[in-house]
């Protein structure tokens, strides 16, 4: 038996109480009103999956009363009547966004089937809505880890380009997380319902990749058994990744140019170009700058990626943010493996924030999983810590240094101590005066004193605040 809400809008009674009546005993929960007026009330009080309309109403036509619930219950799909013989008011009514029409007289098992495909489409419109908003959440910029002002800063920046159309160009380190600020950007843009296509350029063999990203038609060389539709033209009206674009065949490299250029490919073996339309999100841990001066990479495609540049800075640039991602992966790798019991001491996080870790957001995540997996006990310990990371925090811990023959000025490595406190925790007063142990009245002295000019300074239009040395 059939199930939703119908609001049936007919100005003919005979009709509307026999239509009524029929999709009652269908099961549908059924309402019916003469006018247009009268409907936009009803669905005002109480949403409708379907609004089955005469286009021939007294007052506001069923056009009209199409166009005000598609702007006003946009969720409700629109089946419109209309009479044999006028069809063109029935295209007219799809072009304004009606799901279907259905003309008098009416025929029941025509009109409870439409009803039902029509139905079964909302119900598959709502599952998509859910599921979009669920990629929203897993790649949006919401998700991604990390607070210190460098990366907002990065974050804040990808965030403006996503609401444009503009090429991006991410560079940053190996395991920074440049294919996940990609699919933040592509989540975020007006393109998020169509596809995201992730290209490796440097994992594609090279006599590969031209066919894999535009293509080939069937029998345009030696293999080439059927057509094959490219990356590009399969991500058309969404956005394609191009990671490890240093990597990109300099031959290849001007087809790219192309593709930014005149939106169109060319594919292997194809007699005219083939039109698409996708925004170019590229990704290199290389330095493109210096592959343009040594001729490996093409100036002109390097400007034309390069419209919105944007560096993910490693994360011993942005220390703060480390301890943040170990908790995160931490939380997140108990679920995954079923070990909720599992601690982390806070004793050891200090071990975290000293290593500079050399492979980045990735190698926490590594890490951490690594540490849950192989963790014979309820609770992490430090034997259970890689022995580089334990040694460079007893290094961190002891700040050994050498004493040189000739001497040294102790204000220099006092300045330098302040410095790389303020360094270590992105700049934060607070945090680096405890980290030294000092109060804060003698911190900011001191700053004062070496000159020492901080974000949170600049900000208050000062260096320091204390006016003579603290006792």
């Amino acid at each position: 038996m059939a199930t939703g809400k119908v609001l049936v809008v007919e100005d003919d009674d005979s009709l509307r109480r026999v239509t009524q009546l029929h999709l009652e005993k269908l099961g549908f929960s059924t309402t019916a009103t003469v006018s247009a007026e009268e409907a936009l009330r009803i669905m005002g009080e109480s949403p409708y999956d379907v609004l089955l309309t005469d286009l021939h109403l007294p007052g506001m036509s069923g056009i009209d009363l199409l166009k005000r619930v598609k702007i006003e219950h946009p969720e409700t799909i629109v089946v419109v009547i209309t009479a044999f013989g006028t069809v063109a008011s029935a295209v007219e009514a799809m072009k304004s966004g009606a799901y279907d029409y259905i003309t008098k007289p009416l025929h029941h098992h025509e009109l409870n089937e439409l009803l039902r495909r029509a139905i079964d489409h909302q119900q598959l419109s709502q599952e998509v809505g859910m599921l979009r908003t669920c990629l929203d959440q897993k790649y949006g910029f919401e998700q991604i880890i990390g607070s210190s002002s460098r990366f907002a800063h990065t974050i804040n920046l990808a965030s403006r380009a996503a609401a444009s159309d503009a090429t991006v160009l991410i560079t940053g380190e190996t395991g920074t997380g440049k294919e996940v600020l990609a699919k933040a950007i592509h989540f975020r843009s007006r393109r998020k319902n169509r596809p995201m296509v992730t290209i490796n350029c440097g994992a594609i063999p090279r006599e590969l990749l031209e066919s894999e990203l535009f293509g080939h038609m069937k029998g345009s060389f030696t293999g080439a058994l059927t057509h094959k539709q490219g990356r590009v033209e399969a991500a058309d009206g969404g956005t394609v990744f191009l990671d490890e674009i240093g990597e990109m065949p300099f031959e290849l490299q001007v087809r790219i140019l192309r593709l930014i250029q005149e939106r169109e490919i060319d594919k292997i073996g194809s007699t005219a170009p083939s039109k698409v339309d996708v925004r170019i999100i590229a990704a290199t841990h290389r330095n493109i700058e210096a592959m343009v001066e040594d001729g490996s990479f093409r100036e002109d495609l390097y400007y034309r990626l390069a419209v919105v540049p944007i560096q993910i800075p490693p994360l011993r640039e942005r220390p703060s943010d480390i301890l943040e991602l170990v908790q995160h992966f931490f939380e997140k790798g108990k679920e995954k493996h079923s070990r909720p019991g599992l601690r982390l001491p806070p004793d050891l996080l200090p071990a975290f924030s000293a290593y500079r870790w050399p492979g980045n957001v990735r190698q926490v995540e590594n890490l951490i999983e690594r540490l849950i997996v192989l963790c014979d006990g309820n609770e992490i310990r430090a034997s259970d810590l890689p022995a580089p990371m334990r040694a460079e925090a007893l290094s961190d811990d002891l700040v050994r240094i050498e004493l040189p023959p000739q001497g040294l000025d102790l204000e220099a490595v006092e300045k330098e101590l302040i410095t790389k406190a303020l360094h270590k925790f992105d700049g934060n007063q607070t945090r680096a005066a405890a980290y030294l142990n000092l109060s804060r009245k003698t911190f900011l002295y001191r700053l004062e004193k070496f000159g020492i000019v901080t974000r949170a300074a600049v900000g208050a239009g000062t260096v320091g605040q204390a006016a003579e040395e603290p006792t």
